[in-house]
């Protein structure tokens, strides 16, 4: 595929993670994909996710830990069977009450017509703060 492809299916997959249709979403996945977020303290979540069924496993656990307030990609670079997505989220924390803030870096991968890694880069701090047991700050 060539880049406008490659942005093309990136996009795709953004609005149907929105959408909340996440069967559609890992379709367009490679069956091996690797979903990688940086390491957190206090977060479940983070860390590697190898294959379709981990990465399933991994949005539900996002969804049972934390609510979506705002997510938005906001710029997207095609180059070379890279996208680079640069956006902003905002997660209300389930069993903390804290929310997390943070602009994001996805670096996605795509091999053929699928998308074959996602890279993760966030304010682990933040995040990290948001999942802590405890009175806010």
């Amino acid at each position: 595929m060539n880049d406008q492809a490659n942005a093309q299916l990136v996009k795709q997959a953004y609005q149907l993670f929105k959408a909340g249709d996440i069967a559609s979403f890992l379709n367009l996945l490679t069956e091996n994909v690797l979903w990688v977020l940086p390491e957190m303290a206090n977060v479940p979540f983070a860390g590697t996710w190898k294959g379709r069924q981990q990465v399933r496993q991994f949005f539900g656990r996002l969804n049972e830990l934390q609510e979506v307030v705002e997510f938005e990609p906001e710029e997207f670079i095609a180059q070379g069977g890279k996208v680079i997505v640069l956006g902003r989220f905002t997660m209300h924390v389930r069993a903390t009450d804290k929310t997390s803030r943070s602009d994001w870096v996805h670096v996605w991968t795509v091999e053929g017509d699928r998308a074959s890694a996602v890279r993760e880069y966030v304010d682990t701090l933040a995040i990290s703060r948001a999942h802590e047991l405890g009175p806010p700050g």
